[in-house]
């Protein structure tokens, strides 16, 4: 290792260091591995193709043309604002939805194999912003921390390993990128986790350790071990204060370096791995696995390439990096790097302010109730106090009736008879208490997606209250509406 010059004088000597070691515990908390960018990349590709094909596409015509429960009409009543800024708003048609979701999947599948990365990333951004605008009940808290890691994504090195884009450039192996958009993305990150943390103090029964025993009453949000790990509530209370515990130490994510940033990263994968396992939580368990491999230090992914050397894969996962590539191109001059670094911290400020607007520290303008659902709060302050679903009864030409859907008001005894699936579990949660013009396009679809032909249609909300040790009381059911098919 080279020393300071030997010109200087040794108060300049002990002030080069002092940089240096500076800049090193910089690099080492706020700059990002370019295997780990590479890794990031590939997993918000398998997540945007995963989300789109096995999420949204089944639902493609219930969901998002004007032959399903939102057409277009409702979505431009309801949300104007939303509803005009939307591409997928232009055609009710089921053709032209397939073409906008095949566009997206391109666009995804190119994000995961590097090639034309920006590109890519930005595509995916607009087409997915648009879809979630088409019908803004589908979308949740997980669906828009995705769409802010691709706007960041865009002032990334996302392509610098493990790409198509890599192959074709020198190889530097190990270069860490520290930038104002890698210490924004990772800024960003935490402070969804400090958000939360925040949020479970100010709450009772996050506090008393109930929270998870009265959240896993909630039939429709469990899957999987979900129902049967809702019998142990011993198990629900050591949870609800490891993941209070493992929030609470969020922020020493950018504190911590080497083997202790791993053990945090580790423990917060750990619990994300548990809700995938017990709760219909969408893409959220999941882009946050994403987004923890930023802060894997270069030791992880050091070992990682050793196993692909290995095997003889990294070649061709492309796994040289794209040169010299940096949160802005290289040719762009110093004027554009400046404006480039201004928009990045706007949106770290956007973000910071968005949040802190969830814990009740700034007041920002209300957006016509939209995006309630979108937001970073995740069963805090309170959860949920009842259990609810859909009650809906059918009357025959003969006065005959008949049940379309519980029509007993009785408790479904699983997730799946609440609601069939993540989408229809989303739009029915948001739909609860939405004006009688929603409600219409909805009985609408269903007079024609029923197996008889019903002359009208009896739609009921029934909400069962709960606490943490199960129901309490009876349901009350809410008479939603009646409508003449």
């Amino acid at each position: 290792m080279t020393g300071p010059p030997t010109d200087q004088t040794p108060a300049q000597q002990r002030r080069s260091r002092g940089v240096a070691s500076f800049r090193a515990a910089l690099e080492s908390r706020l700059g990002i591995d370019q295997r780990a960018l590479g890794a990031f990349r590939i997993a918000l590709g398998v997540l945007l193709l995963a989300d789109l094909t096995m999420l949204r596409l089944p639902g493609l015509i219930t969901f998002y043309t004007d032959a399903g429960v939102f057409p277009r009409s409702t979505l431009l009543e309801a949300y104007p604002m939303v509803g005009r800024v939307s591409i997928h708003a232009l055609s009710g048609a089921a053709w032209f939805q397939a073409v906008l979701f095949a566009l997206a999947g391109g666009f995804a599948l190119l994000l995961l194999v590097g090639y034309r990365t920006r590109l890519a990333a930005l595509g995916s951004l607009v087409l997915f912003a648009s879809l979630h605008a088409r019908n803004p009940h589908l979308v949740n808290g997980g669906d828009t921390i995705l769409l802010s890691f691709l706007l960041f994504g865009l002032f990334l090195p996302l392509e610098a390993r493990w790409s198509l884009e890599a192959r074709r450039q020198p190889d530097p192996r190990g270069r860490r990128v520290c930038s104002i958009a890698t210490a924004a993305i990772l800024l960003h990150f935490v402070a969804i986790y400090v958000t939360n943390a925040v949020l479970k103090f100010q709450s009772e029964p996050w506090m008393d350790g109930t929270a998870v025993q009265q959240i896993f009453q909630l039939n429709q949000y469990l899957t999987l071990l979900g129902p049967a790990l809702s019998a142990y509530p011993t198990a629900l209370v050591a949870t609800n204060w490891l993941w209070t515990a493992v929030l609470t130490a969020g922020a020493l994510l950018l504190v911590a370096t080497g083997w202790r940033r791993i053990a945090l990263v580790a423990a917060f994968i750990g619990t994300h791995i548990g809700m995938a396992a017990t709760m219909r939580l969408g893409v959220f368990p999941f882009i946050m696995i994403a987004g923890l491999l930023l802060f894997l230090p270069p030791g992880v992914w050091d070992r990682l390439e050793r196993f692909l050397v290995a095997f003889d894969l990294e070649n061709r996962l492309g796994a040289r990096s794209a040169g010299d590539s940096d949160d802005a191109p290289s040719h762009l001059g110093r004027g554009r790097r400046l404006v480039v670094s201004g928009l990045v911290a706007c949106l770290l400020l956007s973000s910071l302010l968005w949040q802190a607007a969830g814990i009740g520290v700034v007041d920002t303008p209300a957006v016509e109730g939209e995006l309630d659902e979108a937001s970073w709060t995740f069963f805090a302050p309170t959860p949920p106090s009842a259990h609810s679903w859909y009650a809906i009864e059918g009357t025959l030409e003969s006065d005959e009736t008949v049940d379309i859907a519980n029509a007993h008001h009785d408790r479904p005894p699983t997730a799946a008879e609440t609601y069939p699936s993540t989408l229809w579990k989303r739009y029915g949660m948001e739909l609860r208490y939405a004006d009688q013009t929603q409600y219409e396009s909805a009985a609408a679809s269903l007079c024609e997606r029923t197996d008889r032909e019903v002359d009208s249609l009896t739609i009921s909300f029934v909400e069962q209250p709960v606490d943490p040790d199960g129901p309490v009381g009876e349901p009350t059911v809410h008479e939603r509406l009646e409508y003449d098919c």
